[in-house]
């Protein structure tokens, strides 16, 4: 098992309004909960990434019903804890095993779900069904084997076009977390801009 204890810097894309009440300790991070999400349910936060959490309250402003009108990040201090590392090759097996007991339990009823992009032009699998009930099996075959909850999931993400022609990086790499546990969450912060330095 792994459990991150070091504490890591991690940015949210929220309505202005919504984040200066969570900051002002008015309101609580309101944790996704969509078939589709990447991490399966969790507060999602950029890790280390300002300008990507700008990138994604930008761009979620635009779509239809969103939530933010006016985009705005915050800044937290994140200690992960017992935490699903889909960077650790131990996860990695872990996740591969909670995908074959899923395959098990749904092809006796209906069809894998299966990740997708939102339109037809989308060139990234932006629609992680598969993932999401892949992840929530891992959650519900560790709690049930070992009576462990994992406070955070965390893992990598290729995505976007590529960088520069035949890049093996993209235009959007980042690495996300997903929090589980709202404990997990030590402090909020509102991020600076640079100031001139000598």
């Amino acid at each position: 098992m792994m459990y991150r204890n070091q504490q890591v810097y991690g940015f949210h894309g929220i309505d202005k309004e919504i984040g200066l009440r969570i900051l002002n300790q008015e309101q609580e991070f309101k944790p996704s909960d969509n078939q589709y999400d990447w991490l399966g349910e969790g507060i999602y936060f950029w890790e280390n990434n300002l300008a990507r959490a700008w990138q994604y309250a930008e761009t979620a402003k635009t779509r239809k019903n969103s939530s933010i009108k006016t985009p705005y990040v915050l800044g937290a201090i994140l200690e992960l804890g017992h935490c699903l590392e889909l960077l650790n090759q131990e996860y990695l097996d872990f996740l591969a095993k909670s995908y074959e007991l899923l395959k098990e339990q749904l092809l006796e009823e209906k069809q894998l779900p299966k990740n997708t992009g939102f339109n037809a032009n989308d060139f990234d699998f932006k629609k992680r069904e598969l993932d999401c009930a892949v992840i929530r099996m891992a959650h519900s075959y560790m709690k049930k084997s070992c009576g462990i909850h994992f406070d955070s999931v965390r893992a990598a993400f290729w995505e976007g076009e590529e960088l520069y022609e035949g890049a093996g990086f993209r235009k959007q790499n980042h690495i996300q977390i997903a929090i589980l546990n709202p404990n997990c969450i030590k402090g909020v912060f509102l991020p600076r801009d640079k100031v001139s330095y000598p």
